[in-house]
This record gives C-alpha cells, sequence and structure tokens, in this order.
C-alpha cells in the first residue's frame, strides 16, 4: 500500500457506513508471523475481521487465514490488553504509512500502531507513547522498538496534503535530483503517484528540481491537491486495474496498446460474477455497478489496486468496486489465502516422499543452484574480459581519482553529477561504489560485477572464475550424495519389489479384549502385563481384574501405573518380572522427568487394599500396600513399539525384549525431546518408509494408535524400524 492508499483507507474507515469508530474488539488472532486478525462488532456491519500484515497492508477482510490451533504469545497478550476494546479514532501519521487505531477500555486509552513500511511492525503503546509490546522486538540506529521504551516515529517527510507552495519551491530548489524522483522520495508520492502528478500537467518530470520556474511549481502544486481531493472528501473510485495474463514471461502479440485499445468488457455488461468492467475514458470518468462477489475476467490478471482514478491507467480495463477494502481484499486478501493453500499442498506433496525422497529432492535442487551460481560467475568473468576497455577505463579514472587526492564522497557527487548530465557511459554504468573494500559494481548489461579497483583486469576476471571453480567441487560433492541417495532408493525399491514377490497381501486380524483400554503388553513369557492410564482405570483394574495370586509393581514415585502380571496362578520367570518393572518406572512421571532410571517394588495381589488405618484417607488411585516387598533398583526407562502380525495384526508397545520377541518392524525409545504425538507421526514416516503395504500400516499402526502405546511425556527415538527388519529377515 501507498501512502495514498493509506490516506484513503483511514478516511473510509472513519466516515460513513464504513466507519470502524465506536467498533469493539473481540478477539485477535495471529495466522503468520506478519500478520494479526482482530474480529470486532461494528455497529453498521455486525461481526466483522480487520487485517494488519505489517510491512503491507490493513483492510477489512472476508478472506480469512486459519488460525492457528495453539495461539502464539503476541495476540494472547494483545487479548490481555485490548479485547473488549472500543476504537475512539484511526489516524494516518503526516502522510507516511503509519496507521494509529486509539483504542479505550475501562477508562484506559492505549494506541495499536500499524507500519506498512519496509518489514513494518504492529506495536501496542499506552497513551503517553510507552510500548506495552511489540510484535518483533527490533533496534535501529535511531529508535528501539522494545517494550518499555517510548515509541519514536520514524524521521517525518512532507506531507504533500499540508504543505505549502512557498515550502515545495524551497524543497524543489534545495533538491540536487529530477522533478519526479524529488516528488516521489521528498514528498512521500512514491513512483505510481508521482507519475500521476506529472501525466496531468505538461510539466517536464526529467527535469531538475531546482530548475523548476514558479510557473512549473504553481501547477505542480496544483495538480497533487487535485489529485489527492477525493482523499480529502472520501470520495473514492476503487477499483482493480487487469491486464492480459503473461504467457512464457511475454504479453500477448496481438493486445492493442492505447486509449480503447485495451482487453475490455463492456461497462454496461456486468462480468461473470456481476460485477462490471470497463475502461476508463478519462481521469474523472465512468464508473461501474459494484457488487460482492468477484471473478477475473477470462484471461486477465490483476496489475495494480488504486481508490482514486488516475490518468495514466487510461485505456486500461478495470473493475470498480463499493469500498476500497473490498478492492484491497481482492488483491491482497485473495491472494495471501491462496500462497496459504499453495503451501499446505507443498507441504503435502513433501510430506508423500519417504525420507530418502525428501533427500533426493533437496540434493537435486541444490545442484541446480549450483549450477545457476557456476554460469553466474562464468559470465561475470567473461562480461569482464569481453568488455575489457571499457572496464579498464572506469578503474583508470577512479584510480586516477584517488591518486589526486579526492575522497569517495567527491567522486560519488561527480558521478552523480555525470549522471544528471546523461553524457558519460562509464558513469551510467558504476551503480554503486563500497569505499570500505575500495570496490565498485559495474553494470555490464547482462550482469553486474563487483571490481577491486585495485586490481588489474585478469585478476578481477579470475574472483569470478575462482568462485565457479568453489560451485564446481560443491556440485561434485553433491552429485556424489545424489548417487548414494539413488542407490538407497532403488534398494529400498528392490527390497520392496521382493517383499511384494513373497506376498504382502496382510489381512487384518483383530479381536475385542477387555485390556484394550488399558496399558498393557504381553511379556516374553507369554503372561499379560496390564497398567492404568490415570486413577480412574486404576482403580478399575484393582477391582474387577486384579487377584490375589497376581504380582502387582508400583514406582517409588507418585504418577505411576498401578502394574499387575496375571499369573493365572502359573510359576512367572524372572523375566516377566524385570519386564513389569520396566514397564512400570517407564510409564511413570520419571519418564516425564526425563530420568535414565528408576526403582519400583512387587508385592503380591493380597498385599493391595483400598481399606485405610483409622483416621486415614485413600484418595481415587491410591491403594494401601502391607507386608514385605521386593524391590527391583536402578531399572533403565526404555520402552519399544513394534507391530504384531501373527494371531493379530496390531501396534504393541512395552519393554524391547518383550515387543521384540512379539513383534516385528521394532522401534526403541527413551526420554527425549519430542511430544508423544510428534513422535507418533515420527515414527509413523519411519515405518511408511520400511512397510510393504501403505494402507495395511495406516489401519493398525496409525499415529493415534501408536501414541496410545507410548509412555507420557518427551521422547526421542534410539533405533527406528530399518535395523531391526533387517536383524529379523537374517535370522528367519
Amino acid at each position: 500500500m501507498t501512502s495514498a492508499d493509506v490516506a484513503a483507507i483511514v478516511a473510509e474507515l472513519t466516515t460513513g457506513e464504513t466507519t470502524l469508530l465506536d467498533a469493539k474488539i473481540e478477539k485477535i488472532y495471529q495466522p503468520d508471523e506478519n500478520e494479526i486478525r482482530i474480529n470486532l462488532f461494528a455497529r453498521n456491519r455486525g461481526r466483522d475481521n480487520l487485517i494488519i500484515e505489517s510491512g503491507r497492508r490493513l483492510h477489512m477482510s472476508k478472506y480469512l487465514k486459519e488460525s492457528p490451533k495453539v495461539a502464539q504469545s503476541f495476540p494472547m497478550l494483545l487479548r490481555k490488553y485490548i479485547m473488549g476494546a472500543r476504537i475512539i479514532s484511526i489516524e494516518q501519521h503526516e502522510f507516511d504509512r503509519i496507521i494509529k487505531i486509539g483504542l479505550l477500555r475501562g477508562g484506559e486509552e492505549s494506541i495499536l500502531i500499524a507500519e506498512l513500511f519496509s518489514k513494518g511492525n504492529i506495536i501496542l503503546t499506552d497513551k503517553e507513547g510507552k510500548i506495552i509490546l511489540p510484535m518483533k522486538p527490533v533496534t535501529f540506529k535511531e529508535r528501539r522498538i522494545r517494550s518499555g521504551e517510548i515509541y519514536e516515529l520514524p524521521k517525518n517527510q512532507i506531507n504533500p496534503m499540508k504543505t505549502s507552495v512557498e515550502e515545495m519551491k524551497e524543497i524543489l530548489s534545495a533538491s540536487d535530483r529530477d522533478a519526479i524522483r524529488t516528488l516521489a522520495n521528498q514528498f512521500n508520492l512514491g513512483g505510481l503517484y508521482s507519475e500521476e502528478v506529472f501525466k496531468r500537467c505538461s510539466v517536464d518530470k526529467t527535469k531538475p528540481a531546482a530548475e523548476l520556474t514558479d510557473d512549473e511549481i504553481q501547477i505542480i502544486y496544483d495538480t497533487i491537491n487535485e489529485m489527492l481531493d477525493p482523499i480529502r472528501k472520501s470520495s473514492f473510485s476503487p477499483r482493480l486495474i487487469l491486464k492480459e495474463k503473461k504467457e512464457n514471461g511475454k504479453t500477448d502479440s496481438n493486445s492493442n496498446k492505447g486509449n480503447g485499445g485495451a482487453v475490455s468488457v463492456a461497462a454496461d455488461a456486468p462480468a461473470d460474477n456481476g460485477t462490471a468492467a470497463g475502461s476508463d475514458t478519462a481521469a474523472d470518468g465512468n464508473t461501474a455497478e459494484p457488487a460482492p462477489a468477484f471473478t477475473l475476467p477470462p484471461g486477465m490478471e490483476i496489475a495494480d489496486v488504486v481508490a482514486l482514478n488516475l490518468a495514466q491507467h487510461k485505456g486500461l480495463p478495470f473493475v470498480e468496486f463499493k469500498t476500497f477494502s473490498e478492492a484491497l481484499d481482492e488483491a491482497f486478501g485473495k491472494a495471501a489465502l491462496k500462497e496459504v493453500e499453495v503451501k499446505k499442498e507443498e507441504i503435502k506433496q513433501d510430506k508423500k516422499l519417504g525420507i530418502y525422497e525428501r533427500r533426493l529432492k533437496q540434493q537435486t535442487e541444490t545442484i541446480e543452484k549450483f549450477d545457476r551460481e557456476i554460469e553466474k560467475n562464468t559470465k561475470i568473468a567473461e562480461s569482464i574480459y569481453s568488455n575489457y576497455a571499457f572496464v579498464e577505463s572506469i578503474l583508470n579514472v577512479l584510480n586516477g581519482a584517488r591518486d589526486s587526492g579526492r575522497s569517495w564522497d567527491e567522486i560519488k557527487k561527480i558521478i552523480e553529477g555525470a549522471k544528471k548530465e546523461n553524457s558519460n557511459e562509464a558513469a551510467k554504468a558504476i551503480v554503486s561504489i563500497q569505499p570500505a573494500d575500495a570496490s565498485v559494481t559495474v553494470d555490464l548489461t547482462d550482469y553486474k560485477a563487483v571490481l577491486d579497483i585495485r586490481k588489474t583486469i585478469p585478476q578481477n576476471a579470475n574472483v569470478y572464475y575462482d568462485q565457479a571453480k568453489k560451485f564446481e567441487k560443491k556440485k561434485d560433492g553433491a552429485i556424489k550424495a545424489l548417487a548414494d541417495t539413488q542407490a538407497i532408493i532403488e534398494k529400498k525399491e528392490k527390497e520392496k519389489k521382493e517383499d511384494k514377490s513373497k506376498g504382502t497381501d496382510f489381512v487384518l486380524k483383530r479381536k475385542k479384549h477387555w485390556y484394550d483400554r488399558f496399558k498393557w503388553f504381553t511379556s516374553s513369557d507369554g503372561f499379560l502385563v496390564v497398567g492404568g492410564r490415570d486413577s480412574d482405570s486404576n482403580e478399575e483394574i484393582f477391582k474387577k481384574y486384579m487377584e490375589k495370586r497376581d504380582f502387582v509393581f508400583h514406582t517409588q514415585h507418585p504418577g505411576a501405573p498401578l502394574t499387575v502380571i496375571k499369573t493365572e496362578g502359573k510359576e512367572v520367570p524372572e523375566t516377566t518380572l524385570f519386564e513389569a518393572a520396566t514397564f512400570a518406572v517407564s510409564h511413570s512421571t520419571l519418564w516425564k522427568g526425563g530420568n535414565a532410571s528408576g526403582d519400583c517394588y512387587m508385592v503380591k495381589g493380597d498385599q493391595v487394599s483400598k481399606t485405610p488405618e483409622s483416621g486415614e484417607y485413600v484418595p481415587k488411585g491410591s491403594f494401601i500396600i502391607r507386608g514385605e516387598r521386593r524391590y527391583f533398583e536402578d531399572v533403565m526407562l526404555e520402552l519399544a513399539v513394534g507391530l504384531e502380525l501373527k494371531a493379530e495384526t496390531r501396534v504393541i508397545g512395552g519393554p524391547i525384549s518383550a515387543v521384540t520377541k512379539n513383534g516385528t518392524y521394532v522401534c526403541e525409545v527413551i526420554p527425549g525431546k519430542f511430544n508423544q504425538n510428534d513422535l507418533s507421526k515420527k515414527m509413523y514416516r519411519l515405518y511408511t518408509d520400511v512397510f510393504p503395504d501403505q494402507k495395511f500400516l495406516k489401519q493398525i499402526a496409525s499415529p493415534d494408535l501408536i501414541a496410545m502405546v507410548m509412555p507420557p511425556g518427551e521422547s526421542d527415538i534410539r533405533k527406528g524400524p530399518d535395523g531391526v527388519k533387517a536383524k529379523k529377515e537374517s535370522e528367519e
């Protein structure tokens, strides 16, 4: 958005039916790192959404990005300070791309500042300008945007809507640039509206600003005021300027240019969506009936979005809207939403790739990048040689100036003067000078070359040849890595084909068991071990399923499952006892704490009771243990997840020895840094790389099913299914 666009949207949002004054702020969301969405209730429109994208745009929107499932800190803190507040003012700072939104809540005033220039920012301050919260804390040379600091506005430029003709004369006469650049930079008009000024008047835009006559300055002054007068009066002609879509970077050669020659949709014939489109006949010419829905006419794309009817758009097709917000929303909001969908699709496609396919894609892109760098550096070196005499003359002039004692600032001024006179080809070719390393950037038509004036032509060219050689070496390494990845993929494909030839038509075999709603595993010796998921399931196991002959395990720490070995009256081997101990400590809060080992004890079922001593109370999920206990000390916290593909087909979890005995494709897990859901998804992706039947895998071991057998807290994968699978196949 230009400064004029900002002036127009501020005027629109503070007048008439489109005003946001007195609107109440409800919720604030942050769909991405640079954008917030303010959900508000306005008396004239009901609930609506205001979009602020730092460095880019502010307008009402119907194209809403999906809100994050977990809110970021910035919108949450904004809610704390301004949710429920009413908007009492919206104003533009001078004629800059800064909008201040005044807010009132509970008698306290605050200001939400939207910076729409450069990378921009969104800042909440108190009434006195003290920063409460910035979206992006940053420090510049002249100002700090951080909590607790006083908000400092950027250096002011001239406001063309307030300046007098005398002030304009003073500024233009002191300028060392041409008229159009002076208007664009010093009067904050930018390129589009500076161009419009000279399109509307007879003054030569290339004339040096200091040489303009009083009459010419008066004409420019009057033209600016005439151009901006609709903004003062809030009388807009919001529109999208259209152009023909380009194919292969070139416009259709059959299209006509000029007045009446643009691709047109008749102004009195509605487009497909009912929105009229047409060609302007003058700067203050025809209007078109707006409509709420909008679809681009076939073969057209958006060239620009403006609030005013501009002379430079004469003869171009356009679509007019009722409000500037609607036009901005079509230009910015719709495109932003489409970008999100494209990114989602890219991520979706990327996720479909296996780990090695993703690596191959990245390596291919890297090699292409190296090829571009090699070509670029080689061509720059060749350009230096092909323009030998011209480059040498530039270096000689600069070296001569330095040898004569001229400063870099003096040299820069001389070059700028030569450029204005348009008489010196060497000066025109100099893009910039870097005094710090005595270098100059020269435009050699196809490429820009950075040259060290202290070096000869061959030495400067060799810098680029050497750079190309470095990228050649990097490319060689990348090609080797790509070949290795391709070999791995081919090996995997071969293994999959071999698996298919052996028969991978798995049959889903699943039964319902009473223990499915608990944590459980089958030990290496064939004993069922169950544990509670919470206090309720601990109680249920105790009341319904635990027998006096069973063995019960529990940790010394609170927050562990009631773990029971169903003995069925049989003698239980030591391997099962140690597996049950591992299961008990691994599913306790010890895992959440990131411990490597823990202690637990074992008792018989008849030693566990819910009957407290007199005067005591036993809360839900807790039990009284009486009698002797057997302790298991320094039991390692480690578990495994695997796939059972025999009598039943399901994902199983438990101690490593038990899962390895009863399943295949085993993943070993230990306490780590990934939460349960993230690790389950990661493990599922590993399974998709090695399991031959993807559809069947999803039925028995989806991320949700894997999460059900995982321990509480954060974990890491110590060993993936690849090695275990290879080991088991070699044993068979």
